[in-house]
């Protein structure tokens, strides 16, 4: 697999990574919260980049150690079995992405434990200084692995095949295109957008999202199976 084609899978995993709301969620209630208890605006927007920094983080963390755990047990050379266990598991995040991401009922609630839900809740209405944000934006990654390990597991296969300089540019590449929804949030929040109009865009287009994450996912199922399990075994006929 050539260098922008590595890349291209990278960008299209950060992508779909995007779509996947939880964070988001934390982050316009976190903002709301903040704006209900009349802290200024100044506040507001140091609580809101303290939660994007500690998400990106968090990002970055979870790729470059699986990264580094799978360069450690395979090596650069990873076993085709390993790229199909990958592809099934993508596969079998789709499928649960579409039957039941979203809860049934009015409003975005997603599927996540109801502890998990809880605890982040909780963790929002007492989250008063930049470092509490911080915080609550590592643990909103953490709550839906479940869900972003799929991507971030076959974004960190194509990186350890990459040189190390590379490797570095496409962690950054994961991050940002992956955060970008809470960037876009915090823009619109600093330029004075209604939180309750970015919820009302978010339950307007929850089915859109839903759909397009566990279709992004089947797309690039069969993208990485193609390129690495079906050209593979082409050049060995």
């Amino acid at each position: 697999m050539n260098i922008p084609t590595s890349l291209a899978i990278i960008a299209f995993a950060a992508l779909i990574h995007a779509s996947f709301q939880l964070s988001v969620s934390v982050l316009t209630l976190l903002s709301a919260h903040t704006i209900g208890a009349k802290h200024s605006q100044s506040k507001l927007l140091h609580l809101t980049i303290s939660f994007l920094f500690g998400a990106g983080l968090m990002t970055i963390l979870l790729l470059s150690f699986i990264s580094l755990s799978l360069l450690n047990i395979f090596g650069s050379d990873t076993p085709q079995i390993v790229w199909a266990v990958a592809c099934g598991m993508l596969g079998g995040v789709a499928i649960s992405i579409w039957l039941f991401y979203y809860r049934h009922e009015k409003g975005t609630t997603l599927w996540v434990p109801r502890g998990v839900a809880s605890y982040l809740h909780d963790r929002i209405k007492s989250t008063k200084i930049g470092a509490e944000a911080f915080s609550l934006g590592l643990t909103s990654v953490l709550g839906e692995l479940l869900f972003i390990i799929a991507p971030i597991v076959i974004s960190a296969l194509v990186l350890i095949q990459l040189p190390a300089p590379w490797q570095l540019i496409g962690i950054i590449v994961y991050a940002i295109i992956s955060t970008l929804p809470l960037i876009i949030i915090w823009v619109l929040i600093s330029s004075g957008h209604s939180i309750s109009d970015i919820q009302k865009w978010r339950e307007s287009n929850k089915t859109f999202l839903q759909f397009a994450a566990g279709t992004g996912l089947i797309i690039l199922m069969f993208f990485v199976y193609a390129n690495e399990l079906l050209i593979e075994v082409a050049g060995k006929v």
